[in-house]
């Protein structure tokens, strides 16, 4: 029963888009061991999100890759002497929902529950053994390890991971965001359950923890919660800072033989990081080029002129440091070298002339317009909410966010595009098939 009843609710959470959901109100606070908290205050349905982030990602894995990620997995495996069945009995008995996940940056867990006492409550304390009282049981370490070696080799054979990979080592070097989240299949083997135990001390402590919290509560209640999960942790020290990501110096290109007959391209460089003065020229200026879909530049010169590419896209991703700047396309690879040029051509061209005002005006109507859906639920609040947290953006980020995309202009994207956009310098990184065929 409690099951449907809570799909019901999350169902009805997705329809409801109000103008207030537009631009909720954050409240934020620091917990007496030093986490921060960011709470929203939403009482349309009876229901609770809790998310709570950790500066513990794979740029904290130094040479033993996979670490974060198989850290993070194994914290619902068992905790307090409380088996994987015992706690996903638990949660299931009382309606609620447990996420968790990891990536360069950051690794995180999340509660979802209904925001009754009687059912909130025992949700909670299962949650807070998961985060503060794991036990790491050694069957389920090697189990879990087991499945990211499998996960690794699977990638390694697939080509649009092999690309993925090999350009973030181009881009990267020896920088910490050069290593894949999830390992591979060389440094997996070796971890072990020693490591992951001192990864959690260190890692997994009050200093270094936002808690984002969104739903059916009142301030009081909300700090109640915050200082009974984090409280539950030691309050130890923020982890340090990453390394600044320099930029590329001269153009690479790499091209790995894969038995397909699909080349995958990925070409970029370093791009912005979060909290950027550039971010919004360069966010609303990309949508343009190659983050619209099908209505972008690069999409109508690649596939709907030329028929190269079914999918063809630009996109910058911002992290704690300079997160990449990717234009991406896959084709028959007998005509890479023509797709290549295409994608070269545009992206050239568009540093070089900007966008026109009626492109501008139709993207700015388009990221405004669909602003409202990206935050008309809780659970997508919430992740806004660890993201502002996390990164330190400013509390008005969601309220001013249209604003602020209103405001950016041609010369700002032009400007901004010739400043930090550089062809002459971009990673390139090819897997397909010799000479435009199938390798056998």
């Amino acid at each position: 029963m409690l099951k449907r009843v809570f799909a019901v609710l999350f169902c009805l959470s997705a329809l409801l888009v109000t103008s207030a959901r537009a631009a909720p109100d954050i409240q934020s606070w620091t917990t007496d061991n030093g986490a921060r908290v960011l709470f929203v205050e939403a009482h349309d349905l009876p229901m609770l999100d809790i998310r709570i982030v950790f500066d513990a990602g794979s740029a904290r894995d130094g040479k033993a890759g996979g670490l974060a990620r198989l850290t993070n997995r194994l914290l619902d495996q068992g905790a307090a002497g409380l088996d994987a069945d015992a706690i996903a009995e638990g949660l299931e008995s009382r309606g609620a929902q447990l996420g968790s996940g990891s990536e360069r940056d950051m690794a995180w867990l999340s509660l979802r529950s209904l925001s009754r006492a009687d059912l909130l409550d025992p949700a909670l304390d299962l949650f807070v053994k998961i985060v503060a009282r794991p036990d790491f049981p050694k069957a389920d370490f090697k189990r879990e390890r087991r499945r990211m070696q499998t996960a690794a080799r699977y990638r390694a054979q697939k080509p649009s991971a092999i690309a993925e990979e090999a350009f973030y080592r181009a881009v990267y070097g020896d920088h910490p965001y050069a290593t894949p989240p999830g390992g591979t299949v060389k440094t997996i083997p070796g971890l072990t359950r020693s490591q992951v135990k001192d990864f959690y001390r260190r890692y997994y402590v009050a200093a270094n923890a936002v808690v984002a919290i969104v739903g059916d509560a009142d301030r009081a209640r909300a700090e109640a919660i915050a200082a009974r999960l984090t409280g539950a942790l030691p309050a130890g020290r923020h982890a340090p800072g990453l390394p600044p990501v320099p930029d590329l110096q001269q153009a690479k290109q790499e091209f790995i033989a894969h038995p397909s007959t699909q080349s995958h391209i990925w070409m970029g460089q370093p791009g912005d990081y979060r909290g950027d003065p550039d971010y919004f020229p360069l966010y609303v200026g990309n949508h343009i080029l190659g983050g619209s879909g099908l209505v972008s530049r690069i999409s109508e010169e690649v596939r709907e002129k030329r028929g190269l590419s079914y999918s063809a896209y630009s996109y910058f991703y911002p992290m704690r440091r300079k997160g990449p700047y990717v234009l991406g396309l896959q084709t028959r690879n007998g005509k890479r070298d023509e797709a290549l040029k295409v994608l070269r051509d545009t992206l050239q061209a568009f540093i070089d002339e900007g966008p026109k005002p009626h492109e501008l005006e139709a993207a700015k109507k388009n990221i405004t317009g669909g602003f409202p859906i990206r935050v008309s639920s809780n659970s997508k609040i919430v992740e806004y909410l660890a993201v502002i947290g996390f990164y330190d953006l400013p509390l008005d980020y969601l309220q001013a966010f249209n604003s602020r995309v209103e405001a950016v202009t041609l010369e700002q994207i032009r400007d901004a595009f010739r400043r930090r956009v550089h062809p002459e310098r971009m990673v390139t990184v090819i897997v397909g098939g010799e000479n435009g065929k199938k390798q056998p």
